[in-house]
């Protein structure tokens, strides 16, 4: 099975999760962030740095782009016109926020993923969607089995 189907297994495991906020464990509860986290956890171990604890208003007083920097540090960034099905999504809300929503790409106009209120769901990846669109990002290759 290819890295990008792995993805997208795990990612569909997830589904039905409820949101909570911080959080990331499959079925009981998660938010965006928790579900990138939780198909980590399922296709390389350990998560690589702690998440610290983050406010859902988070980045929008300092301009910082956490979210944006932690993926650049660990998974690969690709074109947005090169994004295949199972890489990470990355979104920005508000024209002048941060980045600050992630889902995994299941088609090329569907997406996985998590958002207040919801489970996670697959969803179209639609106009409202694709105008938030600033980032796409690939887990890292898997190591090879033994």
């Amino acid at each position: 099975m290819t890295a990008s189907a792995l993805v997208l297994s795990e990612a569909r495991l997830w589904l039905g999760t409820p949101y909570l906020h911080q959080q990331s464990t499959r079925g009981a509860g998660c938010d965006c962030l928790g579900l990138v986290r939780g198909i980590w956890r399922a296709l390389h171990g350990a998560e690589p740095e702690p998440t610290p604890p983050y406010a859902p208003d988070w980045g929008e007083a300092d301009g910082a782009e956490p979210l944006q920097a932690a993926a650049r540090r660990w998974l690969e960034e690709v074109p947005l016109a090169a994004r295949l099905p199972g890489d990470v999504l990355l979104f920005r809300m508000r024209r002048s926020g941060p980045a600050k929503h992630v889902g995994i790409l299941s088609a090329p106009d569907r997406m996985i993923h998590a958002w207040s209120g919801h489970a996670v769901a697959e969803t179209a990846l639609d106009h409202p969607w694709r105008r938030r669109l600033v980032g796409a990002f690939r887990f890292p290759a898997l190591p090879p089995e033994s």
